[in-house]
């Protein structure tokens, strides 16, 4: 029984031979080339591992104490050679890997525009990015497409081979959209925009998830992410906007409540800036946008106006700016300001008297003074 209990692990692997990790065997040419560096990486430091390693095995080996042949030098303690070997290979190696990284962190940035849809296939000239506007809920997600005015809940659809630039924000606490097959993972925060470029090169459906535990119903915030021919993403549409619902604020903030395993929705129009005002936190009415809140005293339309520090004599009306000539001072019952105590003006011994507190005496105080 216990030797049974110990093949298991390699009675299994056949039963594995029909499992596809997506990671490394992604859809899109982000993803493969995440994928790639992954490789790069582990292959460049395993030019270290696998000789120590190896060589570790070895040295236990020659130098078992059975071996009585084995070269036995108790003085030796340096070799120049040996020293070149063990620290210029690991120094090689770590410069390899820094300019990789570097090279991949900057190709990759999600906020830069792909320069390429698949290897050896640049981006075509006249192909506009598809725009997805991407909102984090709690717990499901809302795609809108401004440009053919539609959106989705928890459902993705995008035509293969046309770069996707998505724009990103939360509703309420910070999560994470990832799409495996696609690229890597992106936050997504309340108040902030984030920036996602991506492609699918194949078609087929793919699993979408949060990648960042947001509470209850965390569980159950995934999503499929369909990729289309060009033909068949227009069909999409246009059958969306067939669905005869509507998302306008109204319909928003009751979706922004907190709900688990959302089916599927669709909506055949949106109205016009609500990712902006998602992103601005100004959904409800009467809230004040972020962004006239920054602007303070700017010149954008609908802005607060302008903050006059100086009065019209020229004077500053700032304290923290004025001189202290400048500061007109009123009594204060706690902490009188102005002249010594021997130079009251009329009406200050009042206030100072309102300051001093009138506390019973203890046992000693007077004999103690006296003395």
């Amino acid at each position: 029984m216990y030797r049974v209990f110990r093949l298991t692990p390699f009675l299994a692997l056949p039963l594995l031979g029909g499992c596809d990790t997506v990671v490394m065997n992604p859809a899109g040419d982000v993803a493969r080339q995440q994928a790639d560096l992954i490789l790069w990486s582990t292959g460049l430091m395993l030019l270290i591992i696998v000789p120590v390693m190896i060589l570790t095995v070895l040295f236990a080996w020659k130098y078992r104490a059975s071996n009585k042949d084995a070269e036995y030098l108790p003085d030796w303690d340096h070799s120049t050679g040996l020293e070149l070997i063990i620290w210029s290979a690991p120094l090689l190696i770590i410069i390899a890997l820094g300019a990789l990284t570097w090279v991949a962190t900057h190709t990759l940035d999600p906020y830069r525009p792909l320069g390429r849809i698949a290897a050896g296939k640049a981006v075509p000239a006249e192909q506009r990015p598809l725009e997805v506007q991407v909102v984090s809920l709690d717990w499901k997600w809302l795609f809108i497409y401004p440009e053919q005015g539609i959106a989705t809940v928890n459902e993705l659809v995008v035509p293969a081979n046309r770069q996707v630039r998505f724009r990103l924000t939360s509703s309420s606490v910070m999560n994470t959209f990832y799409v495996p097959a696609m690229a890597g993972m992106i936050y997504t925060m309340a108040g902030m925009e984030t920036k996602l470029h991506a492609v699918l090169n194949r078609t087929g459906s793919f699993d979408g998830m949060s990648a960042n535990y947001s509470g209850a119903g965390f569980s159950y915030m995934n999503f499929k992410t369909h990729s289309l021919d060009d033909a068949g993403f227009d069909r999409w549409v246009a059958g969306v906007r067939g669905s005869g619902m509507q998302l306008r604020r109204d319909e928003y903030l009751k979706l922004e409540r907190p709900s688990e395993k959302v089916p599927v929705m669709r909506f055949a129009a949106v109205e016009s800036g609500l990712f902006d005002r998602v992103v601005q936190m100004c959904v409800r009415p009467g809230e004040t946008c972020m962004g006239a809140t920054m602007h303070h005293g700017g010149d954008q339309p609908g802005s607060h106006p302008p903050v006059n520090n100086r009065a019209p004599d020229g004077k500053t009306e700032g304290a923290l700016q004025k001189d202290p000539g400048e500061k007109q001072t009123s009594p204060h019952i706690t902490a009188p300001h102005g002249r010594p105590q021997g130079n009251a003006a009329p009406g200050e011994e009042s206030n100072r008297n309102m300051t001093r507190l009138e506390l019973p005496a203890l046992p000693g105080t007077a004999r103690n003074a006296q003395g």
